[in-house]
């Protein structure tokens, strides 16, 4: 059992492909669930300005789960004969939960596709442009750029009600881990200087925060992240960087300001998760919602194993814990 989501008015637990929803709760509130107490979030004080859904890693094309590089090391898993192909499965249901919550803004933070070809771009295209239309903006990952393709390359300034979105590009192209150059910075740096509202930066890669130093680092550079935080530290409007490629929930401070460095979780596979972002004016609250069709259910559940023969606790490291998950994030 996995208490999946807490919100100010919710609380969802998954119990396998079991889904069970609490509704119309109250925020800073304690509930028995199962047996555990569960502490709904405070809510931000003001009006409620807007609201914000991302997805990341969505993998449109692949057709082997758990692969890396050329190793043979699993569990690997694969659909059955006769299944649509998984990415499509889960997408389907994240685009159908978003669609129904009705969000302002929906924010595809890379890795749209398995190898960039241009089927797997109209592919992405399909799924989420028709629904979403204006309200989609995309950026690309290292998986969207391996062969130096440049759809859906460069930097994006998003203005919404109550915020304001800096979508970075952070791929570097034929690579797995991404950077930032100088200019992207300057750019980031003159834009939130004169932001009247509290701006979020999203990009693809995480942030090295810290551990080993090494240009091949998987995330940001060391350079690039060191730069980007030192932005963030002269800019008081940005209150948080919030990445994928890592398929995992994290949360971690940033040196010097200590504004959180967010990592998201994949849709393509376990848990598979779309968050959501709501604005408010004394604050945003992160919340991530596992996609629960049961047909994504079905999949993903199948996918909590991922790459122990490496060693890997997939079905921990890829949940994170609930405080990652689903959070407050403070103005400054």
């Amino acid at each position: 059992m996995d208490i999946t989501t807490v919100a100010d008015d919710l609380i969802v637990v998954h119990d396998g492909t079991v889904t069970s929803r609490l509704e119309e709760l109250s925020p800073a509130t304690d509930y028995e669930v199962r047996g555990r107490v569960v502490h709904t979030l405070p809510r931000p004080p003001g009006e409620l300005l807007c609201r914000i859904a991302t997805v990341n890693d969505v993998h449109f094309g692949e057709v082997e789960c758990g692969r890396i590089d050329e190793s043979d090391l699993g569990p690997l898993v694969q659909v059955e004969p006769g299944e649509p192909p998984y990415p499509e499965t889960m997408n389907r249901g994240a685009v159908e939960a978003i669609a129904a919550a009705g969000v302002d803004a929906v924010i595809v933070k890379g890795d749209l596709t398995s190898e960039g070809t241009d089927e797997q771009f109209a592919t992405f295209e399909r799924f989420y442009r028709q629904p979403f239309g204006e309200r989609l903006h995309v950026v690309r990952g290292n998986h969207d750029a391996y062969d130096g393709q440049q759809d859906y390359a460069g930097d994006q300034w998003i203005e919404l009600p109550g915020v304001n979105v800096a979508l970075l590009d952070t791929a570097l192209a034929k690579h797995a881990n991404g950077r930032l150059s100088a200019e992207q910075l300057d750019w980031l740096d003159e834009r939130s200087a004169t932001s009247d509202l509290p701006v979020l930066v999203m990009g693809h890669h995480q942030q090295w925060i810290n551990g080993a130093r090494s240009p091949d680092y998987f995330g940001i550079v060391p350079d690039s992240s060191e730069a980007l935080s030192g932005v963030v530290a002269r800019r008081p409007a940005i209150v948080a960087y919030t990445a994928g490629h890592t398929h995992r929930h994290r949360v971690r401070p940033m040196p010097s300001s200590g504004v959180p460095s967010v990592e998201v979780g994949c849709v393509k596979d376990f848990p598979g998760v779309w968050a959501e972002y709501r604005v408010y004016e004394g604050g945003i609250t992160q919340i991530a919602h596992r996609v629960s069709s049961p047909e994504a259910l079905g999949w993903s559940e199948r996918c909590r194993h991922l790459y122990a023969d490496f060693g890997l606790d997939y079905e921990r490291y890829a949940l994170g814990t609930l405080e990652e998950r689903c959070f407050n994030i403070p103005l400054r």
